[in-house]
């Protein structure tokens, strides 16, 4: 028993002695890697938020625009690294501890033509979110509409899309699914409104009216920094069955689109009230013979 003992201290103890070395390089490389990764991370992370603060600052547009493009391309490109730093780890440990790397890449080259066939909905979901973050097509924080839903954009990923939409759910949009992005936050919005007037009402005198209104809510203080250009009225857009629509559009910045649509329609809903100018709603009209 003694001597299985002592023969099993020593060959623990020479193996101790055998690997050494490599036990040293292993856990230094794993310090050196997991301190790099952490002084990227560190790093990007800080300069996003600095550049976040002085976007708050300035109060610029264009700035905004470009510190969302800066988050998106960071978010994917934490990924990324994250990948290459695992891949160089793996590969530096093999070379350390002296196992050939020629069969793992064949075979690893062997495996990927495999699930290459089994995994094209995969690949394609990632060519594609590699091209959406490489054109610009959208940003985190823009609002968009895509494969069939819609909302603000929270994560971009190298599969899938993350939205939330204005209920608060989650839509998980696989980047591989998505033929048509439309971005409702992109530069700028325009605003549509169709305001619809009771035949009765004198076009020409409705027209005035809100021009009037539109002019005063742009040069309001409050609001002013959310035109673009002066919003125009376009004229009557159609005679429908039970209103004559007046056509209005509103250039604004992107993000203020909604809110501005519905202050809007708040005041010309007072203006006509105070104006006794009727916005009519569909009735049936019945004549006895």
């Amino acid at each position: 028993m003694l001597r299985l003992l002592a023969q099993s201290e020593f060959d623990v103890t020479e193996l101790w002695e055998n690997t050494r070395s490599e036990v040293f390089q292993s856990l230094a490389l794993l310090v050196m890697a997991l301190l790099v990764w952490w002084l990227i991370r560190l790093a990007g992370r800080r300069w996003i938020a600095r550049v976040a603060r002085e976007v708050e600052v300035s109060d610029d547009h264009q700035a905004l625009e470009r510190a969302q493009r800066l988050h998106t391309l960071w978010s994917v490109g934490e990924a990324i690294l994250v990948i290459v730093v695992v891949a160089l780890i793996v590969v530096t440990m093999m070379a350390i501890w002296g196992i050939p790397i020629a069969p793992l890449v064949a075979a690893a080259g062997v495996i990927g033509i495999a699930v290459g066939f089994g995994a094209q909905d995969f690949v394609r979901d990632v060519i594609a979110g590699s091209f959406i973050v490489l054109e610009d097509q959208y940003a985190i924080g823009d609002v968009v509409q895509i494969a069939g839903v819609s909302g603000t954009v929270e994560q971009i990923r190298l599969r899938t899309t993350v939205l939330r939409d204005l209920d608060g759910h989650t839509h998980h949009v696989p980047n591989g699914e998505i033929k048509v992005a439309s971005n409702l936050t992109a530069g700028f919005s325009r605003v549509v409104i169709d305001l619809g007037v009771a035949y009765k009402e004198q076009v020409d005198e409705v027209i005035d009216v809100v021009r009037d209104e539109l002019d005063r809510f742009a040069a309001d203080p409050d609001w002013e920094a959310s035109f673009l250009e002066p919003p125009e009225v376009l004229g009557v857009n159609e005679l429908a069955d039970w209103a004559v629509e007046v056509r209005l559009l509103l250039t604004v910045r992107a993000d203020d689109r909604w809110r501005v649509k519905r202050e809007f329609l708040r005041r010309i809903k007072g203006r006509f009230d105070a104006d006794g100018i009727e916005i009519p709603f569909p009735y049936l009209k019945v004549i006895q013979g």
